[in-house]
């Protein structure tokens, strides 16, 4: 039997030792063949045979560990702190410390006073001791949890238990506010979770009824009233109404749904009720996509954040060897006296402690990659985040990316008017024109089916329907010959002069236009101009680029140079390829890289995967509802909207601002708080209030980027 998998959000999980636990205690289990913890999103994936274990025997095994699973995929809450077991352990650590020293001010024996500071350091203590000895024996590490217990043991041993008790009071409120900074950075999950639904009112079997939105099954019809979110991904069957699809798609302004267009899971409908077709499940909709795909990337470190986790990982058994060497060394070599040494030594493993500095990153990069998605644009990792803040130029596609990707009738012009030809009028020439392309399949073709029908004007049937692949189409009509095709086929194969045309050819395909000529083997009776018209926000967005730094904006298309000049011409783009191949594009992409270094590439996600791949960062446009695009960029921008990409830029460069940031204040201080430490001047007490004051202070600066 296959196996099968499920995911779990639980309690309790905040970080990567509660991950390690999880998985020391699964270790093993019957049954049980893949295992994947996501600490940022406290959710766990098990893989397992359906034949030898049961969800409900995984789920008890995991609550047992200490990480309840909660109800449906919902996100647990942190405990309120009156019921969190760290913060009570804390709370009872400060409170002993507190009257610790207020009987020793009252002149009580010492060793009352001395007993209660160990019991604070016992109570306070308890967790992150536990961590560090687990650590220690399973995982082989010397971690910060380590370094603070040794430190409040050696100060305890040494007769400093006030030092020791402030100590680990201190470092146990850093600790149980770990939890509350990991569910902060969460925000962006639980809203976009909060954007469907959890009932949906679907038609079955002739009656209405409310079903939870986990049930909706692919063809289910389900009614969506005005201000109600979208249960899930489905087709417009009945009604019509604006749909606000910023919540997915960080779109502006509301768009129109008609019968047959699709509308999105979490997007809110507006005044009119709409019977939509589900054509995806609650758990396969885009919502559901996006917040795996987020989750998946907050999960991706950086590079810089990998460095820094490697450095921690020798940095902390470094620091503990140099404390040792520090309180030994002086002693017996130098004839120094122990207790100062011993003191400093003390002093120094805390101070060198890298708690601020490991923290920097991570907290700030997954506040990042939560408000990009809150924002429509979906970043699949930090290591995006950081390529993004280093691009130098973007390139993209013409065609769907800078342009609507739908051509569209501009110019009509009418050249001849004879008696004896077929079209004396413009309602005649668009009719003749509408009929015989309407039996062509070709984009250009359709365009001007399309524009002929939006004037109201019935097409002519013909008879005979001929298509001339790579230059038109041709019909008969009342016993004539009728050609409809490029400036060519009239010039090159039909023999017909253009000699008084050629004037107003040059001037519209020198706008970007292709001419489409119609006429007879006589004479063109007229021209239509036909344009696949740039996006409204595309000047916009390119000047927004060249603000964001980006030195160079490079159009790469597969579609004509005059055309695309006079694009580029239109909206200051600096360099342009034209008649490019897909492969074509991706070496483009890389002669760009090796000149300009790192570059971004802006394409659809499919023709364009090629070029996506060799960039530095491949971006895709209008990924929702795409599951391609959304698969094959590291990118998405969930709305056909290029200013998102500026957006992007400008959040990755203050995403690497704030990093910059911390990594500077955490290196100062620990620098300071070292060199006060093996001097002599800072007290352990001062050493650990300067060390977790640092740690919140990047915390916060970390969490700005939760603010859009």
């Amino acid at each position: 039997m296959e196996s099968t998998k499920i995911e779990v959000r639980v309690s309790n999980l905040d970080c990567e030792h509660d991950a390690a636990k999880i998985e020391r205690g699964l270790e093993g289990f019957a049954g049980l063949v893949g295992l994947k913890v996501y600490p940022k999103s406290a959710k766990v994936v098990l893989t397992f045979n359906p034949d030898q274990t049961n969800p409900g025997a995984l789920k008890q095994k995991l609550e047992t560990l200490g990480f309840p699973p909660q109800k449906g995929m919902e996100m647990a809450e942190q405990p309120k702190p009156w019921k969190n077991p760290k913060v009570l352990t804390a709370f009872a650590s400060g409170v002993l410390l507190l009257v610790g020293w207020l009987i020793g001010l009252a002149g009580a024996p010492a060793l009352i006073s001395t007993i209660i500071f160990i019991a604070a350091i016992l109570i306070g203590g308890y967790y992150f001791g536990r961590e560090a000895i687990e650590e220690l024996i399973f995982e082989r590490r010397i971690g910060i949890e380590l370094l603070m217990s040794v430190a409040a043991v050696v100060a305890s041993v040494m007769g400093e238990t006030l030092e020791g008790a402030m100590l680990v009071f201190l470092y146990s409120i850093s600790e149980a506010a770990e939890g509350y900074t990991e569910e902060k950075t969460r925000a962006a999950i639980k809203a976009l979770m909060n954007l469907a639904p959890k009932v949906a009112l679907v038609r079955r079997n002739g009656r209405e009824q409310e079903i939870p939105v986990e049930e909706l099954v692919v063809g289910d019809v389900f009614i969506v009233m005005p201000g109600q979110s979208v249960a899930t991904d489905g087709v417009v069957l009945v009604g019509s109404s604006s749909v606000n699809q910023a919540p997915v798609t960080g779109e502006s302004v509301p768009v129109e749904k008609q019968v047959g267009d699709p509308v999105f899971a979490g997007s809110i409908n507006g005044e009119g009720a709409l019977e939509i077709r589900a054509t995806k499940t609650f758990a396969d909709n885009t919502i559901a996509r996006i917040i795996t795909m987020v989750e998946e990337a907050q999960e991706k470190k950086g590079k810089s954040q990998r460095f820094i986790e490697r450095f921690g990982v020798r940095y902390s058994p470094i620091v503990l060897l140099v404390g040792i060497l520090i309180a030994l060394v002086p002693p017996l070599f130098f004839g120094a006296d122990w207790v100062m040494w011993i003191t400093r030594a003390t002093v120094f493993i805390v101070a060198a402690a890298p708690c601020a500095l490991v923290i920097s990153i991570p907290i700030t990069l997954v506040a990042s990659l939560g408000t990009a998605a809150r924002n429509g644009v979906l970043i699949k990792g930090g290591v995006y985040v950081e390529e993004l803040a280093k691009v130098k130029v973007v390139a993209m596609d013409k065609t769907g990316t800078l342009t609507r990707g739908e051509p569209e009738v501009t110019d009509i012009i009418l050249i001849h008017q004879d008696p004896d030809q077929l079209a004396n009028s413009k309602q005649e020439f668009l009719a003749v024109a509408a009929g015989i392309e309407r039996r062509s399949g070709h984009p250009l073709a359709q365009a001007i089916v399309r524009y002929v029908e939006a004037q109201g004007i019935q097409p002519i049937e013909l008879t005979e329907f001929r298509s001339m692949t790579g230059a038109g189409a041709s019909a008969c009509l009342d016993g004539r010959t009728i050609y409809v095709g490029s400036p060519d086929l009239f010039h090159s194969k039909l023999g017909v002069s253009l000699e008084h045309e050629w004037g107003d050819i040059n001037h519209l395909q020198g706008e970007g236009k292709t001419v489409v000529l119609l006429g007879d083997e006589q004479a063109p009776w007229g021209m239509i101009a036909i344009r696949d018209n740039i996006r409204p926000n595309a000047q916009k967005a390119i000047d927004a680029l060249h603000a964001a730094g980006i030195d160079k904006v490079v159009m790469l298309t597969g579609d004509n140079e005059r055309t695309a000049q006079a694009i580029a011409k239109e909206l200051g783009i600096d360099e342009v390829y034209a008649d490019l191949k897909p492969e074509d594009k991706a070496i483009k992409v890389r002669e760009l890289t090796s000149r300009y270094g790192h570059v971004a590439m802006v394409g659809d996600g499919v023709n364009d995967a090629p070029a996506l791949a060799e960039a530095t960062v491949g971006v895709a446009m209008g990924a929702a509802g795409t599951d391609v695009a959304l698969e094959t960029a590291d990118v998405a921008l969930m709305a056909d909207d290029l200013e998102k990409l500026a957006y992007a830029l400008r959040l990755a460069k203050r995403n690497q601002s704030v990093v910059n940031q911390n990594l500077a204040l955490s290196a100062i201080v620990i620098s300071v708080l070292i060199i006060g430490a093996v001097g002599g001047w800072f007290t352990l007490p001062i050493a650990v209030l300067a060390h977790e004051i640092s740690e919140f202070v990047v915390i916060g600066n970390g969490l700005r980027m939760l603010r859009s």
